[in-house]
């Protein structure tokens, strides 16, 4: 069982259209999309959902009663998520990360744990491809919680099934990609050939390698050598796994919403190889 997560520098680069076909070209995968906040792999793969539950979060829960006013829990929350105000304390729940910190350090014991719905994961069928996708509510400022579900949800998948996982994680190199790629095996780096882009590939790909973890790029809408971002990975030794090249053709595919390695057989062969590729540098 391969382990293989997806990432971009930045939205719009063609993460979830390659981990999307990555996945339908292979005999057998599971698709975890990661990207909580705007989940739209369902969108290509339209799952037949076969399961569909609540994600929480613990949020710190007082007993004002027994609180004595110490201030050692706000003290001690880095994330500013809890302040006193006349003398009680008071939770921002928005910023809370959920440590546990508060209630452990708390003298009184005032602090338990209360839950709170941050965001459903949804679980479902679409051919060969087994798909999880987490989403957060609305108004939520982390994923993490969501992310961490999803992830080992389709990690107990792919072993059960021996597939490989396809990891569509969050643009971009905050914690949630973090999130995303601890248990990866290996990172696909999707580049987009344009400046922009590749001021923001050069930070993701900072992170695979503060990470340690292995990794390989993917050139999307290629239309001509773009040879900063070729002799950037010459010189960091980063294989070029696939240039994708543009094609109107897998683009009217992909504004339809349909998975282009099943419909065309340019995109279909071009996702073989990188399948092969992917056996070849992970083997």
């Amino acid at each position: 069982m391969k382990k293989i997560a997806v990432l971009s520098g930045k939205g719009g680069a063609g993460k979830t259209f390659v981990t999307v076909n990555l996945a339908a070209a292979s005999p057998k995968a599971v698709y975890v999309d990661c990207d909580v906040e705007e989940p739209n792999g369902h969108l290509f793969l339209k799952p037949q959902i076969t399961k569909q539950e609540a994600v929480y979060t613990a949020l710190p829960h007082f007993d004002k009663e027994k609180c004595i006013g110490c201030r050692k829990c706000a003290d001690f929350c880095r994330f500013h998520a809890l302040a006193f105000l006349r003398g009680k304390p008071l939770l921002f729940p928005e910023i809370c990360h959920a440590c546990g910190g508060c209630e452990l350090l708390c003298p009184a014991q005032a602090i338990d744990e209360e839950k709170r719905e941050i965001g459903v994961l949804k679980e479902g069928e679409s051919g060969s491809v087994s798909v999880v996708s987490g989403e957060m509510h609305l108004g939520e400022s982390s994923g993490t919680k969501i992310i961490q579900k999803a992830v080992a949800v389709g990690l107990q998948k792919a072993e059960e099934q021996d597939a490989l996982l396809c990891i569509d994680c969050p643009p971009g190199s905050a914690c949630t990609v973090m999130e995303s790629i601890a248990n990866a095996d290996y990172c696909i780096l999707v580049a987009e050939p344009t400046a922009f882009g590749f001021h923001n590939f050069k930070m993701v790909h900072e992170l695979t390698k503060v990470l340690k973890k292995p990794c390989g790029v993917v050139i999307n809408k290629a239309e001509e050598p773009y040879l900063p971002l070729e002799d950037y990975c010459k010189t960091e030794n980063t294989p070029i796994l696939l240039s994708i090249p543009y094609r109107m053709e897998i683009a009217k595919l992909c504004a339809a919403g349909q998975v282009a390695a099943l419909e065309n057989e340019e995109a279909k062969r071009l996702f073989t190889a990188l399948l092969k590729t992917i056996d070849e540098v992970t083997a």
